[in-house]
């Protein structure tokens, strides 16, 4: 079934632009499923601040679990997703840029990719909302396009569901205009989740699920209270003219075995080849 193409549906259209998120069910096979885990179990352990390879352990706060940054560095499982055809389809659509001149090298680049681990008392705080009025990642529809900022994928890839520290959203937020009350208490500085911010709502996933949703909308996760790890894995897509949003650089070897449409993505301009004149 994931290897359907799955071009947006006008109900899925109308809904991403009123909530700004999408829930595709069995976007990933049980067995894609198994093979990103196999391949997250090969890297591991990884400490905050240590490489595995090209794959890098990383935090954003305190307590919001271990990041394991460049993922599709891990091996051919998570290449794949990088244009799986169950969402790539539709993160062209709501990036933008088909027909204007963001289109002439390629839709799409990721700016970041990473999967998540997420244990017992761990949670992301709030953040983002179209109060923000950041460039990098806003929202707009213009000209009958979508042309927005930043796209987030992220893909269950075990089951979420309450009590495992679930990505929570305020559906709309992506267009609001103040933030929620008590906000700037529950921010990833903070250490804090989402889970006391009126209007959040905790996003239930089965392994393989699949979450789409402007980086605009105010987001983060409920802190986890069961045990074990929640683990998922995010790609950003943004315009190809964007760049890295942290220092990391796709490897040699994963551009040499990328297909041509996956290297136009990780990376979407090549350095134009020049002699000096005299």
């Amino acid at each position: 079934m994931s290897d359907e193409i799955r071009e947006a549906s006008e109900i899925e259209i109308f809904l991403f632009d009123l909530r700004g998120f999408l829930l595709l069910k069995n976007a990933l096979t049980s067995a894609e499923v198994a093979a990103c885990n196999a391949e997250i179990d090969a890297v591991l352990p990884l400490k905050v601040g240590n490489w595995a390879g090209y794959i890098h352990g990383h935090q954003y706060g305190t307590d919001d679990g271990l990041n394991l940054q460049q993922i599709y560095e891990a091996g051919p499982a998570f290449e794949s997703l990088i244009d799986h055809p169950a969402w790539i389809e539709k993160v062209k659509l709501f990036v933008g840029g088909e027909g204007t001149f963001d289109y002439h090298h390629g839709p799409l680049f990721i700016d970041e990719n990473f999967a998540n681990l997420r244990g017992p008392g761990e949670a992301i705080g709030i953040h983002s909302g179209g109060h923000w009025g950041v460039k990098r990642n806003q929202f707009r529809f213009h000209a009958g396009r979508f042309m927005s900022g930043q796209i987030n994928l992220l893909v269950a890839l075990t089951d979420i569901g309450p009590g495992d520290g679930g990505t929570m959203v305020i559906p709309g937020s992506h267009k609001s205009n103040f933030p929620p009350p008590e906000y700037d208490d529950h921010t990833i500085a903070l250490g804090g989740s989402a889970d006391a911010i009126i209007g959040a709502e905790e996003i239930y996933m089965d392994a393989g699920d699949a979450l789409i949703f402007v980086d605009t909308i105010c987001h983060g996760s409920a802190r986890r209270t069961t045990q074990g790890n929640r683990r998922v894995v995010v790609f950003r897509y943004g315009p190809s003219w964007g760049f890295f949003r942290f220092g990391y650089r796709p490897s040699p070897e994963l551009l040499a075995r990328l297909t041509p449409s996956r290297r136009q993505i990780v990376w979407p301009h090549d350095a134009m080849e020049r002699e000096p004149q005299k």
